[in-house]
């Protein structure tokens, strides 16, 4: 792989360190099964499961102008105009993770949305080899994701939801995504930033980093961010809060010291559910702060 499209957010994945145990995680077969993506790693076999009980919970396609874009929305059965909250997957695509997060959202509330915006790349839920998903999603153009994220918003609109309270969260390549939307979009409310890289190198398409555009956010952002993160330093983490402050923006940050990246993903072995569980209660503060959840 060359060293241009190994990204932070794939850095702090692969340095995790220690062992683990394989009895504690699902086959390939199994993983696969269920929906997550075999180039994530092994599957913890006591992920977190979130049923539909009280939503509507499927699958839908969004016309885009070269294409329909899968997406995934969860939101209350019984409930006039929710809140919109887009959902910024990782690098892996919208795998059963992804839904997973998108359904707890709408147990709070919320008309969560996760698009599939690499869909122009092909099922990355079916690629295996870590290298070969990372030259797909390298090419993603910022430019292109956000006219996906537009135009989820405009038709959860359409479909009932409230623009007016728009939220976004996302995870490692995805918090990045809650970086640079925030920038894009004047109407959102609040973004939450989950381990998103902060300083990757310029590539085709996106040539600036969240660091690079941080005098440019519109909205306010909650970072949070492991303390052992191989990927993305606390350095880097002091460095966009300075130049937020500088520029008068709203912004906070929390960092779990003992918590590598991904230290949500219940799927995964990096998952350390005493900050897992902590953040989402800081997500449901910062969002009810700004007026996207009530």
């Amino acid at each position: 792989m060359q060293s241009v499209t190994m990204m932070s957010d794939i850095i702090g994945l692969s340095k995790l360190g220690g062992r683990f145990s394989r009895r504690r995680f699902m086959t390939s077969s199994a993983a696969a099964a269920a929906g997550y993506t075999l180039a994530a790693g092994p599957v913890r076999a006591d992920v977190v499961k979130t049923d539909a009980d009280g939503l509507i919970a499927e699958d839908a396609k969004i016309k885009v102008s070269d294409g329909e874009l899968p997406v995934y929305f969860a939101r209350p059965a019984k409930s006039e105009k929710p809140p919109i909250i887009l959902v910024a997957q990782e690098v892996f695509g919208l795998h059963e993770h992804i839904r997973d997060v998108t359904r707890r959202l709408a147990k709070l509330g919320a008309f969560a949305v996760a698009p599939d915006y690499y869909f122009r790349k092909g099922d990355l839920t079916k690629i295996s080899d870590i290298q070969q998903l990372l030259q797909l999603v390298n090419t993603k153009s910022d430019a292109e994701l956000f006219s996906d994220l537009d135009a989820t918003v405009a038709w959860a609109a359409a479909q009932g939801g409230d623009p007016d309270r728009l939220g976004i969260i996302g995870f490692c390549r995805g918090g990045r995504t809650v970086w640079v939307y925030a920038t894009h979009n004047p109407n959102l409310k609040a973004g939450v930033a989950f381990y998103g890289s902060l300083k990757d190198p310029p590539r085709d398409g996106a040539p600036k980093n969240a660091i690079d555009l941080a005098g440019e956010v519109k909205a306010p952002v909650l970072g949070l961010y492991g303390g052992e993160d191989a990927g993305i330093p606390v350095e880097q983490v002091e460095e966009i809060k300075e130049k937020l402050r500088a520029a008068g923006k709203r912004a906070e940050f929390k960092i779990y010291p003992n918590a590598p990246h991904g230290f949500f993903a219940d799927y995964r072995p990096s998952y350390r559910k005493d900050a897992a569980d902590d953040a989402w209660k800081e997500l449901q503060a910062w969002f009810k702060a700004y007026g996207v959840l009530s």
